[in-house]
């Protein structure tokens, strides 16, 4: 690839970069002059922005809120059009989990079990106010170490099947075959995760401390405001340290912070309950000060200061160098954040992990596609086929990624050993303006890959 092809590719990967963070920065209180970008897109620009809007989850989020600051105008018709045919179909589906959630929760509770919603429609109303804007895939719990077997019996009788057992989580599916043709419209798969609280927990576990909400003529058991709260950043944090990260959950992160802004009260008891965790800090601040990075500061001080605030110099200058790549980043993502995970265990904020099994798996992918009843030949050449594509998908990312990643920790090295010398311009603490994306943020080492 020549260098004139290759700044080239550069310049369009900016400008797509750009007009991502004009979608991000819409959901301001106040819209600013970025979003001015929009108006001008030509129309391979605007497809390449809906796939990325479907793919972090943002688009019938999008469509809200230009229609709620009535400026849906700047959309071409084309565009407003689809956006709307996506919230219809997404109105379907988020009704058809709804009845399947109710179902579930129906009969766990006439089986007596120990459970509760876990992310999901337990966001609502504080994080997610329209449950029909929100995209999501499968229903949590957490359950019971006891009452384990009598939940998997309960979904077994509903049709699911017990499909993959990670520590302690079980994933169940109905209808196995899963698709992502289509994000919104209702499908028949049906998939459900059971999170065991081990038993050993007692009267320290979340479940000791569940609250209950009333929600679609059910009662809803729900974790309690600090537990749903730490549990929604931390689980940002986790996917932060991993290959990519849906940006509607920052979003929703934020509306949640926004919620109990002045809420004193329910600050101190998150402190008090979390502070004790180094773990659960450097989480919770590095979620809220990516966030911030992307959109300006929002969060109170009873928050920022005693988790944003003693983040390591070291966190807050990955979030400087290669926040803006995680936040409008395409999947699979890539594996910068390898880079921020070994600081953090050196920190022991994180369990660690080789980190040559991280940069290429010895394992292969997981099934993407299970054998049915009565599979024909020719389903199963289809079946194979599209594993095989899988695999490969997969393989190239593992080696693009971990190339980019090894030339990129030339980089952070040099950092760091500025940060060392006590190089002041080397650590964050605001040394990007807020929001913005710049050519330094965005540019990754060039791979040359033969195709």
């Amino acid at each position: 690839m020549s260098e004139q092809k290759e700044e080239r590719t550069h310049r369009l990967a900016l400008r797509a970069y750009r007009q991502r963070e004009a979608v991000l920065l819409a959901f301001r209180d106040l819209l600013p002059p970025e979003c001015e970008r929009l108006r001008n897109l030509s129309a391979r620009e605007w497809q390449r922005l809906l796939r990325w809007l479907d793919t972090s989850g943002l688009a019938v989020y999008f469509l809200d809120r230009l229609t709620q600051v009535e400026v849906s105008e700047m959309l071409p018709r084309e565009v407003l059009a689809r956006l709307q045919r996506n919230l219809l179909d997404n109105t379907a589906r988020t009704d058809a989990m709804i009845a399947e959630f109710s179902a579930i929760h129906n009969d766990f509770q006439r089986a007596g079990l120990s459970y509760a919603t876990l992310k999901g429609f337990s966001l609502w109303p504080l994080s997610v106010p329209r449950l029909e804007l929100r995209s999501q895939l499968d229903l949590d719990f957490l359950i019971a170490e006891k009452s384990a077997v009598k939940a998997r019996q309960i979904l077994e009788a509903m049709g699911y099947r017990l499909c993959a057992i990670s520590g302690p989580s079980w994933e169940f599916r109905a209808n196995r075959e899963r698709a992502y043709t289509d994000l919104y419209q209702p499908t028949p798969h049906r998939c459900v995760e059971l999170h065991l609280e081990a038993a050993s927990a007692g009267s320290t576990g979340r479940l000791s401390r569940v609250d209950v909400r009333f929600f679609q003529n059910i009662y809803m058991p729900v974790l309690s405001p600090v537990d749903l709260f730490l549990g929604q950043g931390l689980h940002i944090s986790k996917h932060v340290l991993s290959d990519f990260v849906r940006t509607a959950h920052l979003i929703e992160f934020r509306r949640h912070i926004l919620a109990r802004h002045h809420d004193d009260k329910f600050w101190d008891q998150l402190r008090e309950h979390a502070e004790s965790s180094p773990s659960a800090a450097i989480g919770l601040g590095l979620a809220t000060l990516l966030i911030a990075r992307a959109m300006g500061d929002f969060a109170p001080e009873a928050l920022t200061c005693w988790t944003v605030d003693r983040l390591p110099a070291t966190a807050r200058l990955w979030v400087d160098l290669y926040g803006s790549r995680t936040v409008y980043g395409d999947p699979p993502g890539n594996k910068l954040h390898l880079l921020l995970k070994r600081e953090m265990e050196a920190a022991g904020a994180t369990p660690k992990r080789p980190l040559r099994q991280a940069l290429l798996p010895l394992t292969l992918p997981k099934t993407i596609a299970q054998a049915t009843a009565g599979e024909t030949v020719e389903a199963r050449a289809m079946r194979y086929r599209r594993q095989l594509h899988f695999i490969q998908y997969r393989l190239r990312f593992h080696l693009v990624e971990g190339v980019r990643y090894l030339l990129e920790s030339i980089r952070w090295r040099r950092q760091l050993r500025r940060i060392g010398e006590g190089d002041p311009s080397a650590c964050s603490s605001g040394r990007l303006p807020k929001g913005e994306v710049t050519d330094r943020t965005v540019r990754p080492p060039q791979v040359r890959v033969r195709r």
